[in-house]
């Protein structure tokens, strides 16, 4: 069997997810559906590792190259379906103190300088945070190199999946929500789509690290690390990493040291899939 790289990432995510809910007090029947969800994607996972194009399924090596991107939304409701009862605002309190200090010592009288502008900007780039997986994708295909579709998906795994796996150890919900009248950002129609986006399909598990700052991170370092010929589509990705990196902070979805540890763990991601290749 030829299993991709994405592929064992996902199985390792998938199974790290059984044993967690397995010792969690939660309902019989999420405990159910997580192990029997997981262990039948992961069976998937062989099927397609058996089934590769060198035995004459060549469509199915096509219908690889895109099924991990709506598995990562899996990845993330299935940690929200194992979400606790939140007692607690320990970590919250604790990390509010570098929010404020970074808000009130310039960054929000920055942003809102021009206005409307930026703060509309930066909600359309948050906005812009739930394709930026398939954004990946198509560029590969459009510049015609499908070959380095796996590469490009491991780092972004990495960096997401590993967020993820980290929510249970650190239970905690978002700014808005702990400090509902403190630190507001300027409202706009874009920040009302987002506040309905997350807040009918968030989950309350934890907010750190920054899913969407190791998502947005992992995939533009993984642009950079497999189409260095065209460097622009890295760049530009990397661009709207950094502007969702200052909304998640800005617009309460998350707070900075949430934002910083999902940065770390795309470098991380990006640094290893560098030592794999020189290793290969």
């Amino acid at each position: 069997m030829q299993f991709r790289r994405s592929e064992l990432f996902f199985s390792a995510y998938f199974l790290y997810l059984i044993v967690v809910v397995a010792f969690r007090p939660v309902a019989p029947e999420v405990k159910t559906l997580i192990i029997t969800a997981n262990i039948a994607v992961i069976g998937w996972f062989c099927l397609f590792a058996w089934a590769h194009k060198g035995k004459g399924f060549e469509i199915l090596d096509h219908v690889r190259d895109w099924y991990p991107a709506p598995l990562i939304l899996l990845a993330y409701r299935e940690m929200g379906w194992i979400a606790l009862p939140h007692t607690s605002t320990a970590f919250e309190d604790y990390w509010i103190g570098l929010d404020r200090a970074l808000l009130d010592g310039g960054l929000r009288a920055a942003i809102e300088s021009l206005g409307p502008v930026l703060p509309n900007l930066l909600e359309a780039a948050y906005l812009m945070v739930y394709v930026v997986p398939v954004v990946g994708l198509v560029v590969l295909n459009k510049e015609g190199v499908r070959g380095r579709i796996d590469d490009y998906m491991s780092i972004l795994l990495f960096g997401t999946l590993t967020a993820y796996a980290m929510y249970p150890w650190f239970p905690s919900e978002p700014p808005r929500s702990v400090f509902p009248d403190a630190d507001l950002p300027v409202m706009s129609m874009i920040r009302e789509w987002n506040l309905r986006i997350v807040g009918g399909y968030g989950i309350h598990t934890s907010v750190f690290p920054s899913g969407h700052s190791a998502a947005a991170f992992s995939a533009a370092f993984g642009l950079m690390r497999v189409l260095p010929e065209k460097p622009w589509w890295g760049r530009g990705m990397m661009a709207l990493a950094v502007l969702i990196a200052f909304a998640t902070v800005y617009g309460r979805y998350h707070f900075a040291i949430d934002t910083v540890a999902g940065l770390g763990l795309a470098v991380v991601g990006w640094r290893l899939s560098m030592r794999f290749r020189e290793r290969e």
